[in-house]
């Protein structure tokens, strides 16, 4: 996994915002990285309609938000280097050019203006060229980091993130694959769905293979697998009931278009009780 200069959050001055807020600051905690915090502003109305002065307000109200926002980064972790980046235009637009060279990025799951889910928290996560993180509640409920595996390279990126970050954070991981669905399996395998626990003896057997190397490299990390047989938007649902991070690709089998999130992805983001991880695979990062 390609390894960027600091850790990323979208600030706006929402709740939602101050939860990424302090897991972006735990995360460069963790990572021993800096923490870049970047703030959005807009002119609201078309081009063709300027307002010096009011363009000028917003751009100090800016300010002022992104200034906020380090202050409570350095009050929470004041180990942790901080600076800002004030940047003006889309959120998800302005924050996916600063992903560039972040490892990570965090962001509310909603906020203000250009940090509502629907904008950025949907639209950030199908561009980055990094693992972008959307919180809910940046509080740890359980310990507990789940990793949808699929077979596709996107679900092998989020195993390979999930095991990392259940081991900086001393959590313990739970690896599901949601397999009674056609195009949760290979094409191949279609006619196992006419017998049913000959398919899931073989899903099992292809998620321990696909955890055993991680297990190896992360031998502390307590890991388990789960094959429910459930599609794999239900089985990860399920899951997250219990989890403080769900951690997927950014497409699964059935993905198609690069610019667009997975369905399963997406449904995650907009309904799952706890933090979600979106994940690319090292493919993507070349777009």
């Amino acid at each position: 996994m390609t390894m960027g200069r600091y850790v990323l959050v979208g600030y706006d001055g929402s709740e939602e915002s101050e939860h990424a807020l302090r897991w972006g600051v735990e995360e460069a905690r963790l990572r021993e990285l800096p923490l870049e915090v970047v703030h959005a502003w807009r002119w609201p109305y078309p081009i063709d309609y300027i307002d010096y002065e009011g363009s000028a307000t917003l751009k100090r109200v800016g300010q002022h938000l992104l200034d906020h926002g380090v202050e409570l980064a350095l009050r929470a972790e004041p180990t942790v280097p901080v600076s800002k980046h004030l940047m003006n235009g889309p959120a998800h637009v302005a924050l996916n050019h600063a992903c560039r060279d972040a490892e990570l990025a965090v962001v509310g799951s909603h906020g203000r203006g250009e940090l509502s889910l629907g904008s950025t928290a949907l639209r950030l996560p199908a561009r980055s060229t990094c693992p972008v993180v959307v919180v809910r509640n940046a509080a740890a409920r359980n310990g507990l980091v789940v990793a949808g595996v699929d077979g596709s390279p996107g679900g092998e990126a989020a195993l390979a993130f999930a095991f990392r970050q259940a081991a900086l954070r001393g959590w313990s991981l739970l690896a599901v694959h949601g397999c009674w669905e056609p195009s949760a399996v290979p094409e191949a395998d279609l006619a196992l769905f006419s017998e049913q626990e000959k398919l899931l003896r073989m899903c099992e057997t292809r998620l321990k293979r696909a955890v055993e190397p991680w297990r190896i490299r992360y031998p502390e990390v307590q890991a388990a697998t789960s094959v429910p047989m459930l599609p794999p938007r239900e089985a990860l649902f399920e899951a997250a009931d219990d989890a403080d991070l769900i951690v997927v690709g950014n497409r699964g089998m059935g993905g198609f278009d690069p610019l667009l999130l997975g369905a399963t992805s997406g449904a995650l983001l907009q309904h799952a009780p706890c933090a979600v991880a979106i994940v690319q695979p090292e493919a993507d990062h070349d777009r």
